[in-house]
């Protein structure tokens, strides 16, 4: 049965608040990566599933299309001139060796300041100087330039940036991954690097379920979104439509374009693994663009163009991630996934469990 939904009000922040118990945020992923449950809410009844699952759901001819950006290591520490300690969260590379990041630190360094990152140039580490604020001079990043390669850096002294839900003992990370994150928080197709956080939907998927996928008759696809630090980042203000979304780099290649279009003459159906990938295709959509800077911001009301229905993992309260699934599959049924989610105690968030969901027709 199709789902619909009338718009009958103006949505605010409160509106898409829930109380969530602490012990149901996962701190480790699943013993197996399609072992994860399954809350299949693509239908008005709801069904209890397991992720593996998932190929009988899915028919002949649809397209599943993947986020194949890859986690960098981005977290790296290091301190000042002067020795105060700090840590960076890289954001972005740009070209010339040169950076965008998330600064910790107890006092910003002025311009010039050069700060000795794992150690500094001298001792095996690598420098960073910070030339400015990002995207211009009223931005909350940090413009650096590095004296090394960013990307080489990084692998060499960075760390897997964990969400700030996920809890590790004191200082257990502060300068090597363990071995279940490192292979764990990253997907099995990764490619792309460049990402911040993962594109968790897709955690879900390993090598022998990708397989019954394709058996199925199920087409594959990838787009690219360097998911940001901005993911987690709050909605302040009560009014929604006064929020100002973070910058997020995509890519939608002339392949996947071809398979969408192909996808949809056949009368299949675009399944989007993870709301990344639903901001991909959207913006591209949206924009005609097929790569750039994107800072979409979906709520209810909002028209899908390219997307039939969507994988993805539970939300954080008062997210824009919350307002996405809830413009996708109706406010009112994504609330009560969220009730029966939390009554059956699944797992939430980037470890957690994932649910199956049908695009809303608007009467």
């Amino acid at each position: 049965m199709q789902l619909t939904e009338t718009p009958s009000r103006s949505f605010t922040l409160s509106d898409f608040d829930f109380a969530l118990p602490p012990e149901l945020i996962a701190q480790h992923p699943a013993s197996e990566r399609s072992g994860s449950r399954l809350l299949d809410g693509s239908s008005p009844a709801v069904v209890d599933r397991i992720f593996r699952e998932l190929p009988q759901l899915l028919n002949r001819g649809d397209l599943l299309v993947f986020n194949d950006t890859k986690v960098i290591k981005a977290r790296i520490f290091g301190e000042k001139a002067s020795g105060g300690k700090l840590e960076l969260l890289i954001e972005r590379v740009l070209p010339g060796h040169q950076v965008v990041a998330h600064m910790k630190v107890s006092k910003k360094p002025l311009l010039g300041g050069k700060m000795h990152m794992a150690g500094g140039a001298h001792n095996g580490g690598f420098d960073a100087v910070l030339i400015g604020r990002w995207p211009d001079e009223n931005g909350q990043l940090f413009h650096l330039q590095l004296n090394e390669e960013p990307h080489a850096v990084m692998e060499k002294h960075g760390v897997v940036p964990l969400p700030p839900y996920i809890e590790r003992p004191a200082g257990a990370i502060d300068h090597a991954d363990s071995a279940e994150d490192a292979q764990r928080y990253q997907t099995v197709f990764a490619r792309v690097p460049g990402a911040v956080a993962a594109p968790t939907a897709a955690l879900h998927f390993d090598d022998s379920l990708l397989a019954a996928i394709e058996a199925r008759g199920v087409q594959r696809a990838s787009v690219t979104l360097h998911v940001g630090a901005g993911t987690f980042q709050p909605v302040k203000t009560e009014n929604i439509a006064e929020h100002t979304m973070h910058r997020e780099w995509y890519e939608v290649p002339e392949t996947t374009q071809q398979a969408i279009a192909e996808c949809k003459a056949r009368g299949g159906q675009v399944v989007a693994v993870g709301t990344t990938t639903v901001r991909t295709l959207e913006s591209w959509a949206q924009s005609g663009q097929a790569s750039g800077d994107t800072q979409i911001f979906i709520t209810p009301g909002f028209e899908f163009q390219v997307v039939d229905r969507l994988i993805t993992n539970f939300h954080l309260p008062k997210s824009t991630l919350m307002m996405l699934v809830s413009a996708f599959a109706g406010y009112t049924h994504i609330m009560g996934l969220y009730r029966h989610a939390i009554a059956n105690r699944y797992r939430f968030f980037s470890y957690g469990d994932a649910m199956l969901l049908t695009r809303t027709r608007m009467k």
